[in-house]
Formats: C-alpha cells, structure tokens, sequence
C-alpha cells in the first residue's frame, strides 16, 4: 500500500507541476520545502537518519532552485535580500542535517511560510486581467 501511495503522490505533483504557471512552479516549490521539512522533523523524531539527510537535502535542492529562479535585473535589492536569506536558509539545514537541529528546521520552515504568505498575494494573472 505504501508505494501506490507513493505512486499516486507522485502522479499528483507530475499533474499539478505539467498544469501550473511559473508563479505556481514556485508556490510549489515553497510547498514541498514544507513538506521536506516536515518529513525530516518526523525522521528524526523516529531516529531514521537516513530519512532525515534525504528529506533535509531535497529542501536544500528546493532552496537552492528557488535561489536560481530569482530575476537580479527585474529584482534589483529585493532580488539580492532574498538571495542573502536562501543562502542562510541553506546554511541552518546543514546545521539540521549535521546536528538533528529541529529547531533550525522550524527557523526554516517558518521563514519559507512567510516568503510564501507574500508569493500567494502576488497573482500574475489579476494583473493581467486588470490591465
């Protein structure tokens, strides 16, 4: 039963990733950011570290593929602020993954919540229809 889960997740984020805009790429981004962090809370909460260093690194990738779709030139200083905090995210996950810091990953976690409460009330598309 655990891999049709794992096969019907999998179709679902294969789905919902095919269907979005860039602008929801990146809340889905943020949303497995959650995720990851989560499961690897759980990990270590059950001493499964090689869960742990799996879930802590696939939100390190998350991180870092949100680092890389920053636009420097449109963005400017906001750009360039929010490149200093994922490089600091990255750096408190190491600390997690090194140091079974679950504190660290609620630092995390709380700061992409908050990076994506502001994604959410960007729309593109009511821009658009309003223009």
């Amino acid at each position: 039963m655990n891999s049709q889960a794992r096969q019907y997740q999998q179709l679902d984020a294969t789905t919902a990733i095919e269907g979005a805009s860039p602008h929801q790429l990146i809340d889905l981004l943020f949303q497995g950011a959650k995720d990851r962090i989560n499961q690897a809370q759980g990990h270590i909460k059950r001493d499964d570290m090689g869960g742990k260093t799996s879930a802590i690194n696939a939100c390190i990738d998350i991180v870092e593929g949100l680092q890389a779709s920053l636009d420097h030139d449109q963005g400017g200083e906001l750009a360039g602020n929010l490149e200093s905090l994922y490089d600091y995210m990255q750096r408190r996950l190491f600390r997690a993954n090194t140091d079974n810091d679950v504190a660290a990953l609620a630092e995390v976690a709380d700061l992409l919540a908050t990076l994506r409460s502001a994604w959410v009330q960007i729309d593109p598309a009511e821009k658009v229809s309003a223009g």
